[in-house]
């Protein structure tokens, strides 16, 4: 079996190619991490759902690059649970030479959450720190209860790097059917696996918000010395951590460690192990490599859901070999619809990855969840996340939520 698994690994980088050439979908690709481990159900603030990277369709000079973290807030809790987390670091780990290791970050932290002399809250100010050194601040876009509309995106661009900021409520990106895969899993256990559970098509993130943090970043101010761009994403606290008991407040004194962490899609949520999960998060794409995961990974697949070897290796090459880094090709144009910039080559809003990678566990059999596309149209610019869904006015029954 260590022979077995071995062999995958080594076949894995050849396949890759294979799979971004032949495998193809024709529908655009996604996935999600949206409670991933038993550690993030206690601290949804951390709880990162997903990370994209995409050129931007309207100018292909730049590289868009999103994570969402809390998500299903419901529109009637935008003004409660619409805060980012000031004791927690949002980091973007960028890999630039081809390997597992990161080889710049970008950090991302926010000011608490106050309210002005009328009582009303105020917007967050956010601080990012930059490869180049540079800090500047930018405000966050105030999360509302109006029933009216969702509040405009506050932008903000850097002068000196020219990175352009947002961050902020928006409606939840992620497309997903999460009862039927539950169902189509408990099928495979009782022996009959049973496609047909999908049939229902019912996008469990319709109607919820999340918030995000998204960077429109000038690729020549990132790049490495070859065409690829990797990104990893992690919320992190620092370790230990103080309770104020007289302000109510926490605060960190000690080094940042994990508390999730994000890169491709549905790594972490469908193929480790549940006892590995939480160490899952706290560890590293170095470790991803190295085949700390691997045996578990290889496990969730070969024995759980059948499947075979060519597949496992095309699993393998985009999440394990060169560690859980999602990957884009800066010679590959984007337009916002072309098939050759779909994941696996970074990673779209619309991206549906979850039939993508549905089709390789079912050994290169097509198999989808008919969950096919957000809820609502995304923003055709940056930051292309669709608004925040608001509370619905007096006399409305349908509040969109299809679970």
């Amino acid at each position: 079996m260590q022979l077995v698994r071995k062999r995958l690994w080594t076949i894995a980088i050849a396949l890759l190619l294979g799979f971004v050439v032949v495998f193809r979908p024709a529908s655009k690709p996604e996935a999600a991490d949206h409670g991933d481990a038993p550690l993030t159900a206690h601290d949804l603030g951390a709880d990162l759902n997903d990370a994209y990277m995409f050129l931007d369709p309207n100018d292909n000079s730049r590289v868009i690059m999103i994570l969402t973290v809390h998500g299903f807030i419901v529109p009637g809790e935008n003004a409660n649970f619409g805060i980012f987390d000031p004791a927690l670091r949002y980091r973007f780990e960028i890999e630039t030479t081809g390997d597992a290791k990161p080889d710049k970050f970008i950090d991302v932290r926010f000011s608490p959450r106050v309210a002005n002399s009328a009582g009303v809250p105020q917007a967050q100010t956010a601080t990012v720190s930059l490869p180049n050194g540079r800090t500047f601040t930018a405000p966050a876009t105030n999360s509302s209860n109006s029933a009216d509309v969702a509040p405009t995106p506050v932008l903000t661009t850097d002068s000196q790097s020219g990175v352009i900021f947002f961050a902020g409520l928006t409606d939840d990106p992620f497309f997903f059917d999460i009862p039927a895969f539950a169902r189509f899993n408990a099928s495979i256990r009782a022996g009959a696996p049973d496609p047909g559970v999908f049939n229902r098509g019912r996008d469990t993130f319709a109607g919820y918000n999340t918030l995000s943090i998204a960077l429109s970043i000038p690729v020549s101010f990132i790049r490495g010395p070859g065409n690829g761009l990797g990104l990893a994403c992690d919320t992190q606290r620092r370790s230990p951590q103080v309770y104020n008991s007289r302000t109510g407040e926490v605060a960190g004194v000690g080094r940042w460690v994990n508390v999730d962490r994000e890169g491709v899609p549905a790594v972490n949520v469908a193929l480790v192990p549940f006892n590995l999960k939480n160490t899952y998060n706290a560890s590293n794409s170095v470790d991803d490599a190295n085949g700390r995961f691997a045996p578990g990974i290889v496990d969730t697949l070969q024995n759980f859901y059948r499947t075979d070897a060519t597949s496992i290796g095309i699993l393998a090459s985009v999440a394990v070999t060169r560690g859980d880094i999602l990957r884009l090709d800066l010679t590959v144009p984007n337009t916002g619809i072309n098939p050759e910039a779909s994941f696996p080559n970074g990673r779209r809003l619309a991206d549906d990855v979850i039939d993508i990678i549905l089709t390789l566990v079912n050994n290169r059999q097509p198999l989808g969840d008919n969950a096919n596309g957000n809820d609502v149209p995304f923003r055709s610019a940056f930051p292309f996340l669709a608004p925040s869904h608001q509370p619905r006015p007096p006399g409305t029954i349908d509040d969109s939520t299809r679970n």
